[in-house]
């Protein structure tokens, strides 16, 4: 009997966990869509990430590959540069969960945009 029980609360912990993934890689894929938008309209943010990602790689405060990782994403076009972020991808995917692009969202969008996603995901 406990093992049944064992086995079940593992069972419902994976599908949480599942849930809980995919709504954070929903959420970082919504906000590097804004981030995207933003882009456009400020082509200059996007030097300001290859700035971030040359400290990165000097400080060693992220992990050396996906600071080149991101190095190589950076030296592409913009409109290549967004693709790659707002690309679904599994390797786009892990590459936003180190993003160079923190800040570019004020806090009140960035709330704005989390505040839709979960009446979006609470809606029938």
């Amino acid at each position: 009997m406990t093992i049944g029980t064992g086995l079940v609360t593992v069972g419902i912990l994976v599908q949480m966990s599942g849930v809980t993934h995919r709504v954070a890689e929903e959420r970082s894929l919504a906000l590097h869509r804004e981030v995207a938008r933003k882009l456009r309209e400020r082509p200059e943010l996007l030097e300001q990430a290859r700035d971030r990602v040359r400290g990165w790689l000097e400080s060693g405060s992220v992990s050396r590959f996906w600071a080149e990782a991101w190095q190589e994403t950076l030296s592409a076009t913009l409109d290549e540069v967004i693709a790659r972020i707002t690309d679904s991808s599994e390797h786009a995917r892990a590459l936003r969960q180190s993003s160079p692009f923190a800040g570019v969202l004020e806090p009140r969008e960035r709330w704005e945009i989390l505040r839709r996603l979960r009446k979006d995901s609470v809606s029938p």
